[in-house]
């Protein structure tokens, strides 16, 4: 039985790959190649899903829109027996600057609908990584923006948040959250 589940939020079909709002899924994805971990689609829990080799981590990403991910994930949260505190997700956040990463336990939506779809439907004790994209600047530029695809001196600042990741990785596994965060946040 996996010790955590990280789960990344984004957006159905392949139009969406490498936009904003999909850098979780996109990380999954990544992280699953990276260790030759087979993801697969579950119907009934609406959520494509892999279990690390080590068996410590169950990576996932709902299947459906990120406004909806709440069903899913409070399916994989049932059909798994996991408490909240256990759930990692790995989301787009327009308030920090593109490439910035902070692991937070718990708080509101702060806007992100995938956020509010989450606590509405399991609760809001579950860990937040946030990930920065950056702003637009003006609020009615926020969908287009969000739903854009990261610009290539972006996505350098991307890669290098993915990698960084990559270094919490081991820690989160084994429920050291506060370490993480010590990692994670002092680099």
């Amino acid at each position: 039985m996996p010790n955590i589940c990280i789960i990344g939020l984004g957006n159905p079909g392949i139009k969406y790959n490498g936009t904003r709002h999909n850098v979780g899924k996109d990380w999954i994805k990544s992280i699953a190649k990276d260790f030759d971990l087979s993801l697969k689609s579950k119907k009934k829990i609406e959520a494509t899903l892999a279990t690390s080799n080590d068996e410590k981590i169950l990576w996932a990403y709902p299947d459906h829109y990120v406004n909806e991910s709440g069903l899913s994930i409070n399916k994989i949260i049932k059909t798994n027996n996991f408490s909240l505190e256990q759930i990692i997700v790995v989301h787009d956040d327009l308030d920090l600057p593109i490439g910035s990463l902070k692991l937070k336990i718990g708080g509101g939506h702060g806007g992100h609908n995938g956020l509010r779809s989450i606590i509405s439907h399991s609760g809001k004790s579950f860990i937040r990584l946030r990930v920065g994209i950056g702003h637009p600047g003006n609020k009615v530029d926020v969908t287009n923006w969000v739903l854009g695809k990261f610009k290539p001196v972006e996505k350098d600042s991307i890669l290098k948040s993915f990698y960084r990741f990559n270094t919490i990785i081991e820690l989160l596994s084994n429920n050291d959250i506060q370490n993480a965060q010590l990692k994670l946040h002092t680099e």
